[in-house]
């Protein structure tokens, strides 16, 4: 049986020199371009298991270093087989009945079995895991609340759609992501699935935006309120109204911090309400107000221009 020697890094489109990231960013680019959900050519699958067999190597140092030490003349080099300080396994039957290396190797090529046979132990067919797979979950503000919570999802992939509920924990907000081990897309190789990658959205809510943990909510108060204060203004919270002090003087925009009235956070405690303030002038105004407040200008000393 004749081994043919395989060139990662051409098979890879980069120099011998090229650093892990190069090794990654190039890797990722082929594998996005020929992978089987994408890439439907009869070629395409083989150029797939070419590109991650490439990878499998070239992102491990050892078995990287050993590849290069032994070249393109790699059976008739002087560490093929021997030192070196590496384990190359049994190689007596080279060039005439089948290694038995153990693990599953059968993705991968003769030549990098022939290789790498003696590090099956090692081999994760990390390079042949199937396609990572993402979605977006939109809940309500009201299961952030609530979490941790039930939700089922469905999940589109290799041309089927498939559903499944998952645990969504206490602390999840808008933006929060998750990753489910082995729940992403089939490996063509018969290696492992990928992962399934959520993104939790959190559907708007007319009382409140979302910033982190953080909740705010806007209170509208009249100029006289704000400058004479309140002992008691009511503010709604996720779980009811509640009353604050607004001090006097009080400007439009300031906020007034709510402890504990957000949302839910990892393992304990809670994130804060604000209540932005917004002063709303009167449309409209009885003879009596309007007569008050002729009186208060002429009165008052104050300039809002600071001139």
């Amino acid at each position: 049986m004749s081994v043919q020697y395989k060139d990662y890094y051409e098979i890879l489109g980069i120099p011998r020199g090229s650093s892990e990231s190069e090794i990654k960013k190039a890797y990722r680019k082929l594998a996005k371009q020929y992978h089987p959900d994408v890439n439907k050519t009869p070629e395409g699958e083989g150029r797939y298991r070419e590109i991650n067999e490439a990878y499998e190597v070239l992102r491990d140092p050892e078995k990287r270093r050993m590849y290069d030490e032994l070249g393109p003349n790699w059976q008739s080099g002087p560490n093929f087989g021997q030192g070196g300080g590496y384990d190359y396994g049994d190689f007596s039957g080279f060039g005439g009945g089948q290694q038995d290396f153990g693990g599953d190797m059968g993705g991968f090529s003769d030549f990098f079995r022939t290789i790498f046979g003696g590090m099956a132990g090692d081999i994760s067919m990390g390079g042949f895991k199937g396609q990572d797979l993402s979605v977006t979950l939109e809940i309500s503000l009201e299961d952030a609340l609530n979490a941790p919570i039930k939700r089922r999802i469905s999940i589109q992939g290799q041309g089927s759609t498939r559903s499944m509920e998952v645990n969504l924990p206490r602390g999840i907000t808008d933006g929060s992501k998750l990753t489910l081990k082995g729940q992403g897309g089939a490996s063509p190789a018969g290696g492992q699935r990928g992962d399934l990658k959520i993104t939790v959205r959190l559907a708007k809510d007319g009382r409140f935006s979302v910033d982190g943990h953080d909740l705010i909510t806007t209170v509208k108060v009249s100029p006289w309120e704000a400058a004479l204060g309140m002992d008691s203004l009511p503010v709604q919270s996720p779980t009811g109204t509640v009353r604050v002090k607004l001090p006097p003087g009080t400007q439009s925009g300031q906020k007034l911090r709510l402890k504990g009235k957000g949302l839910p956070l990892r393992g304990s405690g809670d994130g804060d309400l604000y209540a932005r303030i917004e002063i709303v002038i009167p449309n409209r105004l009885t003879d009596r107000e309007k007569e008050l407040l002729v009186a208060l200008n002429r009165e008052s000393s104050f300039d809002p221009r600071g001139i």
